[in-house]
């Protein structure tokens, strides 16, 4: 869906309505792409292995991919609409399903491990409140309108950054044995919060002009810095042991994801300057790029590492390897386009030579290493047991 949309500013394909098919693609990174791997992978490490638990994880997880599919089917047909919108809703109830039996099996002895977990699962439910505000905004001021678009924001900001990412810190001090004195995991915890919640001042001033939401964003990126470093000074004493252990794609896969998150930090350190934090949202480049670091950087890459320690990758298959490095060459592609043509415009420099044909060839590489993963793993069915 990503790769069509981007041929549209080649070779447009008619009857492909580029809104519609813009709502698939989204959705079905977040929900099909993300949501499900973690569902997963929060069920393999945290929950107890028991019938009862296989039977209501098992049918919940089906019923989520049917709301999946059937949005996958909707969105680029119809767009919002009735089929698109109950597929949605059902995926929300779900979720919150899934919600309860987390909270009510949750399995770990580690302190850090169930705390990340269920402020993961609050973040989630806590983003939904952004999709039910969205009938009342359109029936009273409009689609239009700030309420309706800051509305859409705030899912997608705690989306990200709080379900999305914390979901991810808890499966990576899952993975990395992390054992750290509870004092000193709760110092980075008050401040990871506090930064989530602040930097979301960052997408309401974009529809509501007001200098305290400058102030507040640039307060929440510097908490966010703080943040990362009690991160990475946490995660640093056991960080050469597990690393060690690791294989050679699974090194870089790890590397990757670790810098990517570096990045979004320095680069969300960028908007605390008010032009800047304009910038951010008229120059779509930008917001394009810094949406796919944080999806295909941060997110994406930690999902492969624990994919690949889990052996639902098998890391042995040469095809899988050639087919992680291939997605990780075409990200790095394409994010150097859209930040460069995003700066290009920004100083009013000439613009990149046959840019949405470069962009568009660099995507395609996304999409063979992706099919090359997929076709490299030959057991999905007993790969999480």
């Amino acid at each position: 869906m990503g790769l069509l949309l981007r041929l549209q500013f080649v070779a447009p394909v008619a009857n492909v309505n580029y809104q519609f098919l813009l709502h698939g693609h989204s959705h079905i990174a977040m929900l099909g792409w993300v949501y499900l791997a973690l569902f997963a992978l929060i069920y393999h490490f945290f929950i107890p292995k028991n019938k009862e638990n296989e039977k209501k994880f098992n049918r919940l997880f089906w019923v989520t991919e049917g709301t999946v599919i059937g949005m996958m089917i909707a969105f680029p047909l119809q767009g919002y609409a009735v089929f698109s919108i109950v597929f949605s809703t059902i995926h929300i109830f779900s979720s919150y399903y899934f919600v309860r039996l987390v909270w009510k099996n949750l399995e770990t002895n580690l302190v850090p491990e169930r705390y990340l977990i269920k402020t993961a699962l609050f973040f989630m439910i806590l983003s939904t409140c952004g999709i039910w505000c969205l009938g009342p905004a359109v029936g009273l001021l409009g689609k239009t309108s700030a309420f309706y678009q800051i509305a859409i924001q705030f899912f997608l900001h705690f989306q990200f950054n709080g379900w999305f990412i914390i979901a991810v810190l808890a499966l990576l001090f899952h993975q990395m044995q992390v054992k750290v004195e509870n004092t000193v995991f709760f110092s980075f915890y008050k401040w990871l919060i506090v930064s989530t919640v602040l930097t979301f001042a960052l997408p309401v001033s974009w529809f509501v002009s007001s200098p305290i939401l400058t102030w507040i964003n640039g307060v929440g990126v510097v908490v966010q810095l703080v943040a990362f470093v009690k991160l990475v000074l946490m995660l640093r004493p056991q960080f050469g042991m597990f690393y060690a252990k690791l294989k050679e794609i699974e090194k870089i896969v790890y590397s990757f994801a670790l810098l990517s998150l570096g990045l979004k930090v320095l680069v969300q350190l960028v908007v605390i300057f008010p032009d800047m934090a304009l910038i951010s949202h008229q120059v779509r480049n930008f917001v394009i790029g810094f949406i796919h670091m944080i999806m295909l950087g941060v997110i994406t890459g930690f999902l492969l590492g624990f994919l690949l320690n889990t052996k639902v990758i098998n890391y042995k298959n040469r095809f899988s390897e050639y087919g992680i490095k291939i997605f990780l060459m075409g990200f790095i592609l394409t994010e150097f386009l859209l930040f460069a043509q995003g700066g290009n415009l920004f100083f009013n420099w000439n613009i990149i030579p046959m840019y949405h044909q470069n962009l568009f060839l660099s995507s395609v590489w996304l999409v063979v290493g992706i099919i090359m993963i997929i076709f490299s793993t030959t057991n999905l069915k007993n790969s999480l047991k």
